[in-house]
């Protein structure tokens, strides 16, 4: 079985976070980037494939140079080999055509992506690629199983849980519980020489069309100070309530 992970080069989510040019532009400096967690959980989904059922894993990004140090933290955790489609993601549109033709010219059976990523919070890309490559498709995946050309897989519904079969090719968008955070992988010193030998394979993009344009970004009101109200004064605590807060 061949499996393509998709992986997001996101900011840490303790980063401090800044805009540029009119806030229209996302500030770089002194951000710390990393695996997209809901990538995280599909790439170590991935690697219980590899060690139990023999399955080779490649790792795909869309971005410039600034993206290989987390595809070799991936070939660290232990993928097999990274590719980087060498151009800015834009939006969504735009990052799943580039990963469909990447996932086109491998012929790969299952496509775990995150199901969203926690910088831009779109949702979009797994479905999109999905549809591009006329695949089966299961988002807010917390489970997976393959054998042979069927795979069962487990999604968040609201109020419960959905089981559905499905024939590969296969693209999911995977979530927290498609594994234990305990079961994620911390690449050792081994992993991490390993990783330097193992191909990071840069392609040039198709240059899709995009869909969307950042305008501006804004950042959420600063919450307002906090209120200390005499726990037997009930009166001022109902007024604040009713008239400052609205809630009641």
């Amino acid at each position: 079985m061949k499996i393509l992970v998709c992986i997001s080069h996101v900011p840490d989510t303790t980063s401090k976070i800044n805009f540029t040019e009119g806030d229209s532009k996302f500030d770089t400096n002194g951000v710390q980037f990393v695996i997209n967690p809901n990538d995280e959980f599909g790439l170590t989904r991935a690697m219980w494939f590899k060690e139990k059922q023999g399955a080779t894993v490649d790792v795909v990004n869309v971005g410039g140079e600034e993206t290989e140090p987390t595809l070799r933290k991936a070939l660290a955790i232990g993928a097999d080999s990274a590719i980087r489609v060498n151009t800015a993601a834009l939006d969504g549109f735009q990052v799943a055509k580039e990963l469909a033709n990447v996932a086109k010219d491998g012929a790969y059976d299952l496509i775990i992506a995150g199901r969203e990523s926690i910088d831009y919070n779109g949702g979009m890309v797994p479905g999109m690629l999905a549809t591009i490559l006329k695949a089966n498709f299961v988002n807010n995946c917390i489970g997976l199983e393959v054998e042979g050309e069927k795979a069962k897989a487990i999604r968040e519904i609201e109020g419960g849980k959905e089981t559905l079969t499905a024939s590969l090719p296969l693209v999911i968008g995977g979530q927290k519980g498609l594994v234990e955070e305990s079961d994620l992988k911390i690449p050792n010193m081994r992993g991490i020489m390993q990783a330097r030998k193992k191909p990071l394979n840069v392609v040039e993009p198709t240059q899709p069309e995009t869909k969307t344009e950042t305008v501006k970004f804004e950042k959420p009101e600063p919450k307002g100070a906090v209120k200390m109200i005499d726990p037997e004064n009930l009166d001022e605590l109902i007024n604040l309530l009713h008239n400052e807060a609205k809630v009641i």
